[in-house]
């Protein structure tokens, strides 16, 4: 795998795992606990993950040669919650982490 591949399937995982620490805090906040500690924690961690999920997504579109649909996808991806992970496992089984070779 190319360096930028894993790159981005380190950054797709920390988004993942932020998204699912923010839904736990979420579900504790407005649940039976009315505790907002994990809101707070993984709220502005999750910002992040997002913000440098995207820069990377397009960094790793550009220097790996994603086709646009691809590119688009990956980006979708960042809005439903954990949907990073499967569609990183998708683009490495495609061979989309590793540079495309022109013939």
């Amino acid at each position: 795998m190319h360096p930028v591949g894993r790159l981005f399937a380190v950054v797709a995982f920390i988004e993942a795992i932020t998204w699912a620490g923010l839904l736990v805090g979420m579900w504790l906040k407005y649940g039976p606990q009315a505790n907002v500690a994990l809101v707070k924690l993984f709220g502005p961690l999750h910002g992040v993950a997002f913000l440098m999920y995207v820069a990377v997504t397009l960094f790793s579109a550009v220097r790996l040669r994603w086709p646009w649909w691809a590119s688009a996808l990956a980006l979708l991806a960042a809005v439903p919650p954990l949907v990073t992970l499967p569609l990183e496992w998708w683009f490495r089984r495609r061979g989309l982490l590793s540079p495309r070779v022109t013939r």
